[in-house]
């Protein structure tokens, strides 16, 4: 059987970066475009030329790539001739082969925002699409609105189209601008739409997540017969986001009726990628990622509840979907209050600790997590700290050194530019090597800014630890939550802190005091004790 093509349009670099905080640097979107075509999307918009200085620099030394760079620009502006304005010259100026002009299909917008008829805006597609096809490029129309404007006035919005697949455009792009359309009206209109004459082979879907819809949509159109989906890496985009392609690249590869009945250029290889790319993206753009993200979020494939460990030990399709390694995911069995002894052994043999099925150590572990659990811990999310729980009760757990004593000082001083900043000072004494060592550290970095007292006592205690120094300077703090576990005199602080290191592994602790930086001290303990560990100094 012949199964259709989905072509996959990614929009990250042009409609991803209007998410609201996100601005890519040039660098960082050669980046993106590189991985995207390693990841295997048949068209990637790489932004708008001349609308910002990134954009057109990231075209004038655009990146060589397998995928079909694009240029993004709108329809020609009323009084302009397609030769003559300067707004669609500039997209044009990108050399790429393919240009995806966005215009307007609601009439509403067309009378109101842009202020001429509808036969003046439908001249204007036609023509812009006929200028870029007589130039030799592929042209694709964005349907501005598409679907609000067909549902309040279907004979424009559909003339408007026409005038753009008649004018040469390869692709249609039906788009859900606003986001506020839901899944049965994208279907019946887009199956509409190709009933009046543009066929499917021709014809995309770009929605957005206003609704948390935009996936269930892009499905909607598809199911209709559109043949092209935009979307984004992660859902970034405008408002609440784009069609996230992390969601839908696996439901096209791996579940029915698509996996069997489409392809995409996506190899089951190169998906195999798509956990590491979406965390690429989220490192460039310094955010933490999104744990329940479907297929690539790290709680993908968690499974807390006792019952659900011990039926994974025994089949993993019982509580799983998919394998998580077809998307470069893991499977996790976090520690928690509701575990059980199945849950608790397959724990203990991913940290590499091997102990009996009768061993009476495991509901000591048991016992601890659950009553550390109730001072306010939380090892469901600090798998290092319970790593770490499970040696000392197994006594696995090799005496590294030992910390005697510590101080913090906070003081806010003039700097040279008689300005008053605050200082933190840090005081650690260790016992490694059979010797105590002092160490000062303070939390100025060398630009004068203030990191703060867990800088100042991070940079304190990793200072002089003897023989295991070498081995920390790969090691970095990327995430730092705090949590207050109860409110009123009594309240409890939780500090859950995030490291990384040069072998590309990250690893969570946790600490908890009524002092904020006694927590953050203990999960920073117990962060640089994992990675000696794990790195052979015991």
């Amino acid at each position: 059987m012949t199964r259709d093509y989905i072509t996959l349009y990614d929009t990250t670099l042009r409609d991803g970066q209007q998410t609201q905080g996100v601005q890519f640097s040039t660098g960082e979107k050669r980046q993106i475009a590189a991985a995207l075509d390693a990841l295997g999307v048949d068209y990637i918009e790489g932004g708008w030329p001349g609308a910002n200085p990134t954009d057109s620099a990231f075209f004038e030394d655009a990146p060589k790539t397998r995928a079909r760079l694009t240029a993004f620009g709108m329809t020609k502006r009323a009084g302009f001739s397609a030769e003559n304005d300067d707004v669609l010259a500039a997209v044009l100026n990108a050399a790429t082969k393919s240009v995806c002009l966005v215009g307007k299909t609601h009439d509403f917008h067309v009378e109101t925002a842009l202020g001429i008829t509808l036969a003046e805006n439908t001249d204007n597609i036609a023509r812009s699409i006929a200028h870029v096809t007589a130039e030799g490029r592929e042209a694709l129309f964005d349907a501005e609105h598409f679907f609000d404007g067909y549902k309040t006035n279907p004979t424009y919005a559909l003339e408007a189209v026409r005038a753009a697949h008649d004018a040469g455009a390869r692709w249609i792009v039906l788009c859900d601008t606003n986001g506020g359309t839901l899944p049965a009206e994208v279907g019946r209109i887009t199956a509409e739409v190709i009933a009046a004459g543009i066929p499917g082979s021709h014809l995309g879907i770009h929605t957005h997540d206003d609704t948390e819809n935009a996936v269930a949509c892009s499905l909607a159109a598809v199911d209709a017969g559109a043949r092209q989906i935009q979307g984004t890496l992660n859902g970034l985009g405008e408002r609440c986001g784009n069609a996230n392609l992390t969601a839908l690249i696996p439901i096209l590869l791996l579940k029915e009726p698509y996996a069997s009945t489409l392809r995409t250029g996506v190899t089951p290889a190169a998906l195999q990628g798509l956990t590491r790319t979406s965390r690429m993206l989220d490192e460039i753009l310094n955010r933490v990622p999104m744990k329940q993200a479907g297929f690539v979020g790290s709680s993908a494939f968690a499974h807390k509840a006792g019952l659900h460990a011990s039926a994974i030990l025994k089949d993993p399709s019982t509580y799983e979907h998919i394998d998580p390694a077809r998307v470069g995911n893991a499977r996790i069995i976090p520690m928690s209050n509701q575990a059980g002894q199945s849950n608790l052994r397959r724990r203990l043999a991913e940290a590499g600790l091997k102990v009996s099925k009768d061993d009476p150590a495991l509901g000591q572990i048991l016992e601890e997590v659950k009553a550390r659990e109730g001072l306010g811990y939380s090892y469901d999310t600090a798998q290092a700290s319970f790593e770490l729980l499970a040696r000392a009760a197994l006594g696995q757990m090799p005496d590294l050194f030992e910390v005697k004593r510590y101080r913090v000082t906070v003081e806010r001083r003039k700097n040279k530019y008689d300005r008053m900043v605050s200082l933190s000072e840090a005081v650690v004494v260790v016992k490694v090597d059979g010797e105590k060592r002092l160490s000062v550290s303070e939390s100025m970095d060398e630009d004068g800014a203030d990191r703060g007292p867990v800088n100042a006592l991070s940079k304190a205690l990793v200072k002089d630890l003897g023989q295991y120094s070498a081995l920390l300077e790969d090691m970095r703090l990327v995430d730092f939550k705090v949590r207050i576990t109860q409110g009123g005199t009594e309240a409890v602080t939780r500090v859950i802190i995030d490291s990384e290191d040069g072998q590309g592994r990250r690893w969570s602790t946790v600490g908890v005091s009524a002092n904020i930086v006694d927590a953050s001290f203990e999960a920073l303990l117990d962060a640089i004790r994992w990675k000696l560990i794990r790195d052979g100094a015991a």
